[in-house]
């Protein structure tokens, strides 16, 4: 249609450069006359051609339809068992030493003699001998006060045999006075009759003065002679101290490890000289070794509410090497003595069980800790991806999702706690679907019966069932 309608234009073209020459009013008239009558032609050949094409659609013949079918959902589902869940928090801390000593020297002196094991990283017997410094000098003065100690007790034996002597002599001179009293006596009794003079009386008077004398002199003897058995006596309880220091200081010229220990750090030499309070090494107790964690200030609450107490409670602790983790068993045994503001929470400290066979702790070494949370009774558990917003998931019905009510209550790894209108023995849909909604079809290839409906769910349950 287009080619004709270019052909015809090419000869009225044509015609009106031939036709130049001719009168100009009849030239004008007779190519509007063309024009016109090639735009009828132009307008007919398109409403022929609409025409046409019309017929031609109107006429084709109705192509089948398929009927339209509801689109059906593979989805993955579990069975809700309604129970008691504890979950689980995973948590980190920081392997610390219970107990450490800085060993120091009691005793100045030369180092002669260091335990091969006596070097940083070393393990080490309790009682084990770790160093030794010469002990001459120490020697030489248990010598000596052994020395000093047996003449002071030789003295204090003389001293006793005086005192013995003159607890004797106490004893004759009252005798002496008890004979000359009575001799004054009998000569008071005569002098009445005569029989003895008033010189005589005397002379009586005179001895029993003298005995008396001789009696009080005896006493101070005595007493002098126990003093000096009580200065004896005290010089040997000093003798005796002096003696047990001279012998301690030899026992302190060896070191040894008060327990089974780990050498975290060390500065013994052979020939090295000491002097008293100098550090030699460093132990930790290789059998005391705890976990520091922290509790932030909900979880604590959480935990002590469930019990009332945390100490106790049973740990796990993981420790990756190579990123396989070995695993130890523990138990909280006390709590810091303040709130850790710097790490938010509570400092919690557990004691950590290494078997034999187990790769030993080392202080400093990071790693995770596992502690059970509180209890939640009448709850279940879920994958997380089954939540739909944050209050409902879906459970199956003959076949199609119905919309059910929860409330998160915890995290436990990748699931979660919840309660609310769940029915144990519903069947939840574990698979996260785009188009999730009431009355989805859905199936599941691991258990058929979900989709033939035989595996149907119970009526909504009361909250926290």
């Amino acid at each position: 249609m287009l080619k004709a309608l270019d052909e015809v234009t090419r000869k009225t073209v044509g015609e009106i450069s031939f036709r130049r020459d001719a009168p100009q009013g009849q030239g004008s008239a007779l190519l509007l006359g063309r024009i016109l009558l090639q735009a009828a032609l132009a307008g007919a050949i398109l409403f022929g051609a609409y025409q046409g094409m019309t017929y031609l659609i109107l006429s084709k013949d109705e192509v089948p339809t398929r009927a339209a079918r509801e689109t059906v959902y593979t989805v993955e589902t579990m069975p809700v068992e309604i129970r008691d869940h504890t979950p689980i928090l995973r948590l980190y801390g920081e392997v610390v030493a219970a107990r450490t000593v800085d060993l120091r020297v009691l005793v100045a002196g030369e180092i002669i003699r260091v335990n091969p094991d006596l070097k940083a990283g070393g393990t080490v017997d309790a009682g084990a001998e770790l160093m030794a410094i010469d002990p001459f000098a120490y020697e030489g003065a248990i010598t000596e006060a052994r020395a000093n100690l047996a003449e002071a007790r030789a003295r204090l034996a003389e001293s006793r045999g005086g005192v013995a002597a003159e607890t004797a002599n106490v004893e004759r001179a009252r005798e002496q006075l008890a004979f000359a009293e009575r001799d004054l006596e009998r000569a008071s009794q005569l002098l009445s009759s005569g029989a003895v003079t008033e010189r005589t009386l005397d002379e009586r008077r005179l001895l029993v003065s003298q005995r008396e004398q001789a009696l009080e002199q005896r006493r101070n003897a005595l007493l002098v002679e126990e003093a000096r058995v009580a200065q004896q006596e005290a010089a040997i309880d000093r003798l005796q101290w002096r003696l047990a220091e001279a012998e301690k200081n030899l026992a302190d010229t060896v070191l040894k490890a008060p327990f089974d220990a780990v050498v975290s750090a060390e500065t013994a030499a052979a020939g090295r000289l000491v002097n008293v309070n100098d550090v030699v090494a460093t132990l930790y107790d290789r059998d005391a070794l705890e976990v520091r964690l922290t509790l932030s200030d909900n979880q604590y609450g959480r935990i002590l509410s469930d019990g009332g107490k945390v100490i106790g409670r049973p740990v796990e602790v993981l420790w990756y090497i190579g990123g396989e983790p070995v695993r130890y068993t523990g138990e909280i045994v006390r709590l810091g003595a303040e709130v850790a503001l710097a790490r938010g929470g509570v400092d919690v400290y557990a004691r950590v069980a290494v078997a034999p066979e187990q790769i030993a702790l080392r202080p400093g070494a990071f790693v995770e800790i596992r502690l059970a949370d509180r209890t939640y009774p009448g709850t279940a558990r879920i994958p997380e991806g089954a939540l739909y917003g944050t209050d409902h998931v879906y459970v199956v019905v003959e076949g199609r999702t119905v919309r059910r009510a929860v409330r998160p209550l915890a995290f436990d790894g990748t699931d979660l706690i919840v309660e609310g209108e769940l029915a144990d023995g519903d069947t939840l849909v574990a698979t996260r679907l785009d188009e999730a909604g009431e009355g989805v079809k859905v199936t599941d290839p691991a258990r058929p019966e979900v989709a033939s409906g035989k595996a149907a769910g119970t009526a909504p349950a009361a909250k926290g069932q």
